[in-house]
């Protein structure tokens, strides 16, 4: 009987894949690809639910929590790793948990994922509440250290989300909050679960996190202008950034952004309105963060 996984079905298409040159690997693995986006597109519902759950948690002083195992949990880590520096977040605020903790992002910890109690522990360790949204990352829905993770968090009262790549069953569904469930297909190597259905991860991962950036504020036009420099290419950047949006000449604007401490969008408060650091900053929290509250019309 076949593994009713879809995740785990042969894909008829790469079935002699062994006997093909390295172009015409390429080019298999190409076309299987091209299907990914388009599997994650018809799953858009779904992803928006889950940012707005996002933007809730944020907005209730909560956070989001990704867990998973394997490629899954090592993408969760990776985009809960990625915030900070791109819109200038609390480490706190995005989180990633991966069965067998650390060591498991550089090395496979086999056996890990099987035990749910550890998912149950991490929530624990994490002090899961009712502010927070926990999304379960699993692109077979079956690993029990999600599972785990994700009961104990429903019983502390978090919302939770679940993401698989394979059909979800009514258990799981009726369960959480919000199913994502692209079905991108099986993989050309049969299980391979790092391939496509990593590969529609990543998307969903960006989609969710870049929209709730948006969301709160973190963005003007297209802009990243809650961007802290820490180093010389975000220093680039955030030069860049108050030259696209001011007009100003690079000299300015690094002097600018001296003045603003580092900080993008205090700098563009401080330009468009005037005044200095202390006041900027003001004016940015009775504008819940938003410039284009402070500042309307500004990059466009």
């Amino acid at each position: 009987m076949p593994d009713p996984r879809l995740t785990e079905q042969r894909n008829p298409r790469s079935r002699e894949i062994d006997r093909l040159s390295p172009l015409e690997i390429a080019d298999l693995i190409n076309s299987e690809d091209r299907m990914v986006a388009q599997a994650v597109g018809e799953e858009r519902e779904a992803i928006a639910r889950a940012m707005e759950f996002v933007v809730q948690a944020f907005r209730a002083g909560g956070r989001l929590i990704y867990v998973g195992a394997g490629t899954s949990g090592r993408l969760g880590v990776l985009d809960a790793a990625e915030i900070p520096p791109t819109y200038g977040t609390d480490p706190d605020m995005v989180q990633g948990v991966i069965a067998g903790g650390p060591a498991a992002l550089m090395r496979a910890q086999e056996g890990a994922e099987d035990r749910s109690e550890d998912g149950a522990a991490a929530i624990e360790e994490k002090r899961v509440g009712p502010r927070d949204f926990v999304l379960g990352i699993a692109t077979s829905g079956t690993t029990p250290y999600v599972h785990g993770a994700l009961h104990r968090a429903r019983e502390h009262g978090a919302r939770t989300g679940f993401l698989l790549c394979t059909y979800p069953s009514q258990e799981l569904l009726s369960t959480h909050d919000v199913v994502i469930a692209p079905m991108v297909g099986p993989e050309v190597i049969t299980g391979s679960t790092r391939m496509k259905a990593g590969t529609a991860t990543k998307i969903v991962l960006n989609t969710i996190t870049t929209g709730a950036m948006v969301l709160m504020g973190k963005v003007l036009g297209n802009l990243m202008v809650d961007l802290h420099v820490t180093c010389k290419k975000l220093q680039d950047r955030g030069e860049r950034i108050l030259m696209e949006a001011t007009g100003m000449e690079r000299d300015a604007a690094a002097s600018l952004l001296d003045l603003a401490a580092g900080h993008v969008k205090t700098a563009l408060v401080m330009h468009g309105r005037n005044v200095g650091r202390d006041d900027a900053r003001q004016l940015l929290d009775q504008a819940g963060g938003v410039v284009g509250r402070v500042l309307p019309g500004i990059g466009t």
